[in-house]
């Protein structure tokens, strides 16, 4: 690798799986210093377990905390600074998903949903910035999603959430320019994780059928890899896109054209 982020100091919230332990695993290959940070304290072990097999000259620091709570997304941010002597860079990608259509959502499902997604990026861009303020290269990226900036059925919660994601990027681009940090999202399209991977298994869908959901939907007529969503993310944290900031970057395979 080209060492794109050597010396950057990192931190991955939603980092026990899926796209946050696989941009781990390319930042650490980059270079960078990582903390993970998830609810999920088993998982995080796991997760930077695999980073360092990969990666044995790497830094990799867990932390267990819950975002959806702004004092412990302080002391989370607090403690990631400790670790590694700072912070230059936040991936805001820890999220949950609610199925169902809007007209059957209950005010305790917006809640829950609201509470990790909106609120526990918001909480962990505030912790953070103090640290991100005092970097040379201070930057936010967002996991956002496509389904953020356009329409369907039967997640619209979810959907709401990172419609709300994009317009704090925007917002918070404006407002930390002057400080010298850069806000950006990435909108990934549908993502071929262990998460959707358990939940078609339990469905009893095969390979092609699970292939099949994506045939008609994207331009490129399949599933991104995780890598692929990985490496945009990887690019926004750089310095390789250090005038780019209050982007909304769609790594969608071309549904958002459709």
């Amino acid at each position: 690798m080209t060492g794109r982020l050597a010396g950057k100091k990192c931190v991955i919230t939603g980092g026990a799986g899926g796209i946050g332990s696989g941009t781990g695993q390319l930042f650490c290959s980059e270079g960078a210093d990582l903390v993970l940070l998830d609810l999920d304290g088993e998982a995080l072990n796991k997760a930077a377990s695999e980073i360092t097999v990969s990666n044995p000259q790497s830094k990799v620091w867990t932390l267990s905390a819950n975002i959806a709570e702004e004092e412990d997304a302080i002391r989370a941010m607090a403690e990631a600074a400790d670790k590694m002597g700072g912070i230059d860079v936040l991936v805001n990608n820890a999220g949950i998903r609610k199925f169902n259509h809007l007209v059957d959502a209950t005010s305790e499902s917006w809640q829950d949903i609201i509470s990790v997604n909106l609120m526990g990026t918001a909480n962990c861009a505030k912790a953070a910035m103090h640290y991100l303020r005092g970097s040379s290269s201070g930057a936010i990226v967002n996991v956002s999603s496509v389904y953020g900036e356009i329409g369907r059925k039967n997640m619209g919660q979810y959907d709401a959430t990172k419609a709300a994601i994009n317009s704090i990027t925007r917002t918070l681009a404006h407002e930390e320019a002057e400080n010298g940090v850069r806000v950006n999202s990435v909108c990934p399209g549908g993502t071929l994780t262990p998460f959707h991977m358990a939940r078609f298994a339990a469905d009893g869908k095969d390979a092609a059928a699970i292939d099949a959901l994506q045939a008609d939907i994207t331009l490129m007529r399949r599933w991104a890899k995780v890598k692929e969503i990985a490496y945009p993310i990887l690019w926004l944290a750089s310095d390789e896109a250090s005038f780019i900031t209050g982007a909304i970057l769609m790594a969608d395979g071309g549904k958002s054209s459709m």
